[in-house]
């Protein structure tokens, strides 16, 4: 396979993920959105460290990061999402706008 390959396979999965967060209004469906874009950002890192790079740890070594920082937030964000669904019974991002204390 070709960088470009690589390249357009991470800019269809980015293009997935920003329609899903966009266009959804179910909290956990932008999780997964989020998700496929952080997915696409390490496939780009990847291509980029196998096609150009001269040390080829590097580039293993942020996706790596951008792995852990992707549970870290899946992790945040449903504890949050529990909290929320308990005081509110939705998980509906309408219904989310006006945060009361």
């Amino acid at each position: 396979m070709t960088l470009t390959a690589y390249l357009l396979t991470g800019l269809l999965l980015f293009s997935l993920g920003l329609i899903t967060v966009l266009s959804r209004r179910n909290q956990i469906a932008i999780l997964v959105g989020t998700e496929l874009m952080m997915t696409a950002a390490s496939l780009n890192f990847l291509a980029f460290n196998r096609f150009t790079a001269l040390d080829p740890v590097v580039g293993q070594i942020v996706v790596l990061v951008i792995i852990g920082l992707a549970a870290a937030e899946v992790s945040i964000f449903l504890s949050i999402l529990m909290v929320l669904y308990r005081s509110r019974h939705s998980i509906d991002v309408e219904e989310m706008r006006e945060l009361k204390g």
